[in-house]
């Protein structure tokens, strides 16, 4: 069947199509109930038990896949290689378990997993799952306050972590971040459990400090069924408000549209050899480098490093040519980054690629040219696609396990079985062909993708399906082309992309404005060649303030990277007399940044001033922000 055929089934037959790849999994109980609508919403397969923990490892095991690899950790960092098969990583997952077991976590309690790319992540995670916790796991990049903030909100009982991450050739003291993180939060975790990476670290004398080894100590645990609907994670994204919005996503709807994606998008094999170049703390790392790869009887690649610096831009040929890597999914600005220290692919030209079937590229829009690099470079499909945290898996793209289409530069591509991808209008009608409007989501939902949002079930309705009745709002906005190809603009709020992180830059222009010497600010995301997007902000400075700008650029920086982390790329600051404002006071964000990046603008018609614009280009060009003035 072609792509056209599958698709339109998965729309017009819903619940026949989920229930059939519902079947392909080993269910403790089979659903016999596949969708029920709910309060706005839908629940998938609400009355069917699994566990995710059984399927990723169990089965495997019993199933002769005992002696694969289950993850290849790869750590320039360290310098460290580990090769872990399915049943030592069945017996690590079993023995944490039951240390997490003898803390009281169970069914329902929540902990949190703050640590670097390392493999016993991905067992705390695993464990969790065996017995029915909920965890959130927290980029190890972020600042002691956004773990704070999340600390509040998930209340968990136990905090797992280590004694450090690298960040190149620096070492991040972890656990000096975690005591601050908890010193600040209003919630005290009963535990924190924190693996040694090497010896000399300092002794656990805390108040519910335990060693990582200590609960490996304890026996094993069998995995026992939870419903279908029983919370997996919580996962935390920017919100615009700059609170965190957990995410909530259920295990037997998610581990059957992750395990679908495996052989229909992605188009793997078990026994393939599968690298997912991210981090845990994000979705691409929950979804692609944990479940998904382990769910569908793959290896999955831990890679502890970076895309250039470790050594160099060979970094990643190198992995595909140590580990035999099948297939490689990475962020346009991983590509970029190689692309700006080897551009004519030398360092490429060392390695044996030839086990490479396919680039995918996701987490943030990825130009023609880069595309096209790669592409010319690698002489293998490249497929560019498009989803969310909230979704947790493909959204739009090309089905590459599914004969029919085929890719396009710049485009995201077509919407992935399951997804009836519309584009709206602000009056909600559908979009013509070529039209920018809104990207949203007929519904119901498809399995796998969020639930709700963690105790806060009226901001996921607000956030979510109130803009548009019937419809789940996706935030971004782009146009749909005449042959069906869907094109992602960016967002219609004040997320910003850099890196492929989603940061809010109402959180940074919070932290900014409660700057002394600020009386006002905006943040805008500008276009950045190699991260995407990058943070800058415009200050007015209070009246009698002789602050100089180089000044409180400096304080601006530090203080961000203390507040959110490195992760946010806040470099620059820059002092202006006023900004440029609608009549009714609104900061005209956009025609800033279209302003910094050099593209074209029609002048609002509601701006209260048309020569302050003049002004914001002056210093722009001065302190060089933005392409245009570059």
């Amino acid at each position: 069947m072609s792509y056209s055929d599958i698709y339109d089934h998965s729309i017009s037959n819903r619940e026949d199509f989920w229930a059939e790849q519902a079947n392909e999994l080993k269910w403790s109980k089979p659903p016999q109930t596949i969708c029920t609508p709910q309060n706005g919403h839908h629940k998938w397969f609400a009355d069917g038990m699994i566990n995710m923990s059984e399927l990723c490892l169990d089965r495997h095991v019993l199933e002769g896949r005992g002696m694969q690899n289950a993850i290849i950790y790869d750590s320039p960092f360290t310098g460290q290689v580990e090769h872990i098969t399915y049943k030592s990583l069945l017996d690590q997952v079993s023995k944490f378990a039951a240390g997490l077991r003898n803390l009281g976590v169970g069914e329902g309690t929540t902990v949190i997993i703050y640590m670097p790319m390392i493999p016993q992540a991905i067992v705390a995670m695993l464990a969790c799952a065996r017995i029915g916790a909920i965890h959130s796991v927290v980029f190890g990049g972020f600042a002691p306050h956004e773990l704070a903030m999340r600390i509040d909100d998930a209340k968990p009982k136990v905090i797992i972590s280590a004694s450090f991450g690298i960040e190149f050739d620096k070492k991040i003291p972890y656990k000096i971040l975690v005591d601050a993180a908890i010193k600040e939060a209003k919630h005290k975790p009963e535990y924190q459990v924190y693996y040694r990476r090497e010896e000399g670290f300092d002794s656990l004398a805390g108040k519910g400090e335990l060693d990582y080894n200590a609960l490996m100590r304890c026996g094993t645990v069998d995995a026992r069924p939870y419903p279908s609907t029983h919370p997996l994670y919580i996962l935390y994204t920017s919100g615009t408000t700059g609170t965190p919005k957990g995410i909530i996503r259920d295990t037997g709807g998610y581990a059957t549209a992750l395990n679908f994606t495996m052989k229909n998008f992605y188009n793997v094999r078990p026994g393939d050899v599968f690298w997912a170049a991210s981090d845990i703390g994000w979705v691409v790392g929950h979804s692609y480098i944990v479940y998904a790869p382990l769910l569908y009887g793959c290896t999955t690649i831990l890679y502890e490093g970076k895309p250039v610096r470790t050594p160099d831009a060979g970094a990643f040929w190198r992995v595909i040519e140590d580990h035999k890597v099948n297939v490689l999914f990475t962020a346009p600005t991983a590509i970029r980054a190689i692309k700006k220290e080897d551009p004519d692919g030398r360092l490429l030209k060392k390695y044996d690629l030839s086990t490479l079937r396919q680039l995918f590229l996701a987490g943030e829009r990825c130009d023609p040219a880069t595309y096209e690099w790669i592409s010319a470079l690698l002489q293998r499909p490249v497929i560019d696609h498009w989803w969310q945290t909230e979704s947790g898996w493909p959204m739009l793209g090309i089905m590459t396990g599914i004969e029919g289409t085929v890719p396009k530069a710049g485009a995201a591509g077509k919407p992935v079985c399951g997804y009836d991808v519309r584009i709206l209008t602000e009056e909600g009608a559908e979009a013509a062909v070529g039209q920018e409007g809104y990207v949203v989501v007929k519904l119901p939902l498809p399995p796998g993708c969020l639930t709700t949002l963690w105790k806060n079930e009226i901001r996921y309705i607000k956030g979510y399906l109130e803009h548009f009745p019937g419809y789940y709002l996706t935030g971004d906005s782009g146009f749909k082309d005449g042959d069906g190809y869907f094109y992602i603009m960016g967002r219609v709020d004040d997320v910003i992309n850099v890196s492929g992180h989603r940061l809010s830059t109402g959180e940074m222009e919070e932290l900014v404005s409660g700057h002394p010497a600020v009386a006002e600010c905006a943040v805008m995301g500008i276009a950045d060649e190699l991260r995407g997007q990058r943070p800058v902000a415009l200050v007015v400075l209070k009246d009698g303030q002789t602050t100089s700008n180089d000044d409180i650029e400096v304080a601006l920086v530090q203080l961000i990277r203390e507040k959110i982390g490195a992760v946010a790329y806040f470099r620059n600051a820059a002092v202006v007399k006023r900004l440029p404002k609608t009549r009714s006071g609104k900061i005209l964000r956009k025609t800033i940044r279209n302003i910094a990046d050099g593209t074209r603008f029609t002048m609002p018609s509601t701006i209260e001033d048309p020569t302050v614009l003049e002004e914001i280009k002056q210093v722009m060009r001065t302190r060089k922000l933005g392409n245009a003035f570059i």
